[in-house]
């Protein structure tokens, strides 16, 4: 049996709890950490976890409680050093996203892993679900044709209040603004569909916010060796209309599922309605798809489990938690700077150093509130079965 604890137990810690929960027979939560142990407490009565100790830090847990995996739900600020406490007391890690605020700190949690017995997941559950799944697979089917272009528009809304959250709304704190902590979903799956690009430019803004130092909005576009991407995080969209298009030579994909092929004429215009073996053929892939049997934070800790009990690595890890910190600051850097940025970042590179950003970004306005809590249900566009990257990390912690 596996003893999990739970460190940090504000909104997403109980996608994690609950995930747990649908293996009684593989693991046990024993612990919850929290600095604000009612917080904990409230918790623990919530998803009848009444045998579960309550510790107010990680090192408390350590000290008083043989577990053999944690989830860490805190803001990103504090992953590094829990992540790195933990993996030296050989306990297995997964980590919210983002992994950490700088590549530096990535580095150090990879280090970590490597001196340990144990092994570090960065979580990425939107990977674990049946659409992504399937985009996936008409990708590497080859019946799109090479990638010309893909179209990631990470859409979110938040009002002014949310960013009166003590931590939410600062570079120091939170890290950044939307690009890293709302469009890592979909920057971790253009990553996985493509993998890195050449360069990056990109324009950050704050546009619709005045109460946060950070972006609420930029654009980036990434070079590839012969296609474009562009990702656009937001969270100033009414609506919040997501997508994930992907335009090959032969035809193009969504992850809503929509498939267009066209067929050239002489002139080079398209055939009217043509194309439409090509799509049947690529619809009949997505329909002979085996629909996951755990999907989400679920599909993640399934596979984490898994991982542990049979001695293989994880599906996602700390090398992929990384490669999307490493994109998201590199367009952190070309917003900033005002030009092209090549990729990989050198080891040495200002910007994977801790502090380089916080030093450098523009503080669009100065943070005007810092409350503890704030009162409201947490919403996602698409509802259970929408097609969206949803449950973002620590912004629901």
């Amino acid at each position: 049996m596996i003893r999990v604890a739970v460190i940090g137990t504000g909104n997403i810690a109980p996608s994690h709890i609950r995930a747990y929960q649908q293996f009684p027979d593989r693991c046990s939560v024993v612990a919850l950490v929290d600095m604000v142990p009612e917080r904990a407490e409230a918790l623990r009565r919530e998803l009848g976890l009444e045998q579960a100790s309550i510790y107010p830090t990680h090192e408390d847990l350590l000290a008083g409680e043989g577990v053999d995996l944690v989830s860490i739900c805190t803001p990103p600020a504090t992953h590094e050093q829990i992540s790195v406490d933990l993996l030296t007391a050989g306990v297995h890690v997964l980590c919210e996203k983002p992994m950490a605020p700088s590549l530096a700190a990535c580095d150090a949690i990879l280090r970590a892993e490597q001196q340990s017995r144990a092994m570090f997941s960065s979580v990425a559950q939107n990977r674990f679900r049946d659409d992504v799944v399937r985009l996936k697979a008409a990708v590497d089917s080859g019946l799109t044709g090479p990638v010309s272009r893909v179209q990631v528009d990470s859409a979110w809304w938040r009002g002014l209040p949310y960013y009166d959250l003590s931590w939410r709304g600062t570079w120091e704190q939170e890290g950044g603004g939307c690009t890293l902590n709302h469009a890592v979903h979909h920057i971790d799956l253009l990553l996985w569909l493509l993998g890195a690009p050449l360069s990056v430019t990109a324009v950050l803004a704050n546009v619709a916010h005045e109460n946060a130092e950070v972006e609420d909005l930029s654009v980036a576009v990434l070079a590839y060796e012969r296609a474009l991407a562009t990702v656009t995080s937001s969270v100033v969209d009414h609506g919040e209309r997501q997508a994930v298009v992907v335009q090959g030579r032969e035809a193009s994909v969504g992850l809503d599922g929509d498939v267009v092929a066209s067929v050239s004429q002489p002139n080079g215009f398209p055939v009217p309605g043509g194309g439409a073996d090509l799509v049947e053929r690529l619809r009949a892939l997505a329909d002979s798809h085996e629909p996951l049997a755990h999907t989400g934070h679920e599909g993640q800790v399934d596979d984490l489990l898994t991982a542990i009990e049979t001695g293989r690595r994880p599906v996602v890890d700390g090398h992929d938690g990384r490669r999307t910190i490493e994109l998201i600051t590199a367009i952190y850097q070309a917003g900033i700077e005002r030009r092209g940025v090549d990729l990989p970042l050198a080891p040495d590179d200002p910007y994977a150093l801790p502090g380089t950003l916080v030093e450098r970004a523009p503080r669009f306005f100065t943070k005007s509130a810092s409350v503890t809590e704030l009162a409201g249900a947490i919403s996602v566009p698409g509802g259970a079965d929408g097609a969206t990257p949803r449950d973002h990390e620590h912004e629901e912690k």
